[in-house]
């Protein structure tokens, strides 16, 4: 895992991209047995009960085969919607260019547990239940093709509605099947899709390229092309830090931070955990449904990566802070590997997370922590655009009122009157305020630390009436002609910066006696 908590894969340039062109006659595989009277299973009860596995949505149940085409070493994927001439069900269909699959891989795929990778902790694969628990969650037949250099392309089908007829799991190799041009690949099809929540194919497409751009950001980053009908998958990045809005993108709000965990294995695996802060004052203007559409807001603050794919987002590990809209601000990526399943408690599906006590014991107190102090750092910055918004009427007076006044020797060659901003912010010292003067801009920042600060501005806030507008307008007022005759002192070469400290200092201490 990289030093910024991303898990990296490195993938070759590869071949041409896979078409769905090639029709080939399949070598016949045997038909996988019905199961006996005595089996442990009802099968028709199982296959039921397999249905409703609990898949979030669409997407979620799609990177089931979005896995096993990245663990197989594709590097393109495309993923196709369709609605077949003269059926009200869509189709779907997912080819790669990954290495493919032998007879002995192809006839267990579509059964449940059956994998040669069980319970490994390479990459995504665990249980050998994805592939056919994710398909029959949302199609009646699936049909799975795969080809390998040297080997005619073979392929086995599963289809709901037999299995409801015979009792039996109707796994059987089929002697037309469809592939890919590639020397290798896997081509997986959902057919009579009756399990999608969404009545419109173009709903279907954007919700997938929006969710698999999500889990797959590392990937793609990395050189892997997943398409959705043609168009391609662009990495969105949920701690906003590549997204660039009125000219701003999130920073980081400090190093990544790792946790060393005790895994099942008895060995130690590495927890990294990222965090950033969204611009509040570039972004605070813009109206609600741009923040909704850009993911400002509306959308989730943390995000579990495992292998560099994500499972799950929401509200975890934070302990007893409890979600409020200035959380909306910042977010969180906690990123790890496979063998930390156990304290992670991954679902057979890997969507969501059940942490247990050792984890929480691990990381909670100091995301708690975190969590609390990012929450009063965007409060600080919406109260500081509330500042300066309520500001803006006393800067206007005084830029109209600059042109009448004598002019300062720094912006002699300035065009126009001088403009005024204030701010506020803390400020290291004991001085009142700091002003400077720089591009015909004089700006204001009033130390938020300086008693003068919270006895000045904190009773004009609560107060609403003409009367308080006016008195706030003129404290601002004698603050910028303060501001301005201290600069002006400056320009004209004398050291005002003992008038201010002085005046500071007995105005401070004043305020305290009082």
């Amino acid at each position: 895992m990289s030093t910024d908590g991303r898990a990296r894969r490195n993938h070759s340039t590869g071949s041409a991209p896979p078409s769905y062109s090639r029709r080939v006659t399949v070598s016949a595989l045997p038909d996988l047995a019905k199961a006996p009277d005595h089996d442990l299973l009802v099968m028709r009860n199982f296959i039921h009960a397999v249905r409703d596995a609990g898949y979030v949505n669409l997407s979620t149940a799609l990177a089931e085969l979005v896995d096993n085409s990245i663990q197989a070493g594709a590097h393109r994927i495309d993923v196709g919607i369709t609605r077949p001439l003269g059926d009200s069900l869509p189709e779907i269909r997912v080819l790669d260019d990954g290495k493919g699959m032998d007879r002995t891989e192809l006839r267990d795929c579509l059964r449940f547990g059956g994998t040669i990778r069980f319970n490994q902790r390479q990459s995504f694969g665990r249980f050998g239940m994805g592939l056919p628990m994710a398909s029959l969650s949302q199609a009646r037949r699936v049909e799975v093709t795969a080809w390998q250099p040297g080997m005619a392309p073979q392929q086995v089908v599963m289809d709901v509605d037999q299995m409801y007829q015979s009792g039996g799991l109707a796994c059987r190799s089929v002697p037309d099947a469809e592939a890919g041009e590639t020397a290798s690949g896997c081509l997986v099809v959902w057919k009579r899709c009756d399990r999608m929540e969404y009545q419109r194919l173009g709903w279907a497409e954007k919700a997938l390229r929006r969710d698999l751009g999500r889990m797959y950001r590392y990937y793609l980053e990395d050189g892997i092309t997943i398409t959705v009908n043609g168009t391609a998958v662009q990495p969105v990045d949920p701690l906003m830090l590549s997204k660039v809005i009125e000219g701003e993108h999130a920073m980081p709000a400090f190093e990544t931070l790792t946790y060393d965990l005790t895994t099942a294995a008895g060995t130690t695996s590495t927890v990294t955990v990222r965090f950033s802060v969204l611009p509040v004052l570039a972004w605070h203007g813009l109206d609600n449904a741009a923040k909704k559409k850009s993911g400002i807001v509306g959308d989730s603050v943390v995000s579990i990566l495992r292998s560099g794919r994500e499972i799950a987002r929401g509200w975890y590990l934070m302990g007893g802070k409890r979600k409020e809209n200035y959380d909306d601000w910042w977010r969180c990526e906690i990123s790890f590997e496979p063998d930390l399943d156990e304290q992670f408690g991954i679902t057979i599906n890997k969507q969501g997370i059940r942490p247990t006590a050792a984890l929480r014991e691990a990381l909670e107190p100091e995301l708690e922590s975190i969590a609390r102090m990012l929450n009063a750092r965007v409060r600080k910055l919406f109260e500081n655009v509330k500042f300066l918004e309520a500001s803006q009427a006393s800067c206007r007076i005084a830029t109209a009122a600059d042109s009448d006044l004598p002019v300062i020797p720094a912006a002699a060659n300035s065009q126009g009157p001088i403009r005024y901003a204030i701010g506020s912010e803390a400020l290291s010292g004991t001085d009142m305020f700091h002003t400077c003067l720089k591009e015909s801009t004089l700006s204001l920042t009033l130390n938020a630390d300086h008693p003068a600060f919270s006895a000045l501005y904190h009773p004009l806030e609560v107060l609403t009436d003409s009367a308080a507008v006016g008195l706030r307008t003129a404290v601002e007022l004698l603050m910028l002609s303060f501001a301005r005759s201290v600069v002006f002192l400056q320009a004209s070469g004398y050291d005002s910066d003992d008038l201010v400290h002085a005046w500071s200092t007995a105005y401070g201490r004043m305020l305290r006696r009082s």
